[in-house]
């Protein structure tokens, strides 16, 4: 799924998709992920399942916390450029953030030259982004508050309207809770709980 404007977007779950080229093995593997801590979790363990692999190629890009977009790729051994940078293209061409696509590579014995390598481990990204279910990105912000038990059912009822969640709570006289929710919903929010 393409999205024609510059919408930013990220993978609602991860996803897998491969194939075989000239007895190569290519395995993609595209994983949602908010730092670059994260998408070095997710390939260690892409990596653990695929012990025997020749290659592990990557990209990834992450939305800073302050707006910027932080991308690397890496070509794994492969002759330079022809692995991590086919990988990040779609990535960027799709203006997808938060996200890390791994290519696993089984080698067959036959040598695909550069030209080939590209267009391989391009096809990977593209069959697992493809296979990816894409949703739009959503700037998410905390609020801490405090309310009456009696506003708590209330509360949990606005946030599932706008795709919320408390994080954590804490009971006492009243409740103190923290709460996740789109940036856009935060002044309605406090609209509708004004004693917080």
């Amino acid at each position: 799924m393409i999205i024609m404007n510059n919408e930013q977007q990220i993978p609602k779950d991860h996803q897998l998709a491969e194939f075989e080229i000239k007895k190569s093995r290519f395995i993609g593997a595209i994983y949602p992920c908010n730092s670059q801590k994260q998408a070095l979790q997710q390939l260690n363990k892409l990596a653990q399942h695929h012990p025997n692999a020749n290659h592990l190629a990557f990209a990834w890009r992450t939305r800073l916390p302050d707006g910027f977009i932080s991308e690397r790729c890496h070509d794994a051994g492969e002759p330079s450029g022809t692995a991590g940078r086919p990988i990040l293209a779609p990535l960027q061409g799709q203006n997808i953030i938060n996200v890390v696509v791994g290519v696993i590579r089984y080698f067959g014995g036959v040598k695909l030259g550069t030209g080939g390598l590209t267009r391989a481990y391009g096809n990977a990204a593209k069959m697992t982004i493809d296979a990816a279910q894409l949703v739009p990105w959503v700037e998410m912000t905390e609020i801490e508050m405090v309310i009456e038990y009696s506003d708590l059912q209330s509360l949990e009822y606005q946030l599932n309207k706008c795709e919320g969640q408390i994080i954590e709570q804490k009971f006492g006289d009243k409740v103190k809770v923290c709460v996740l929710l789109p940036l856009s919903e935060k002044k309605q929010l406090k609209q509708l709980f004004v004693h917080y």
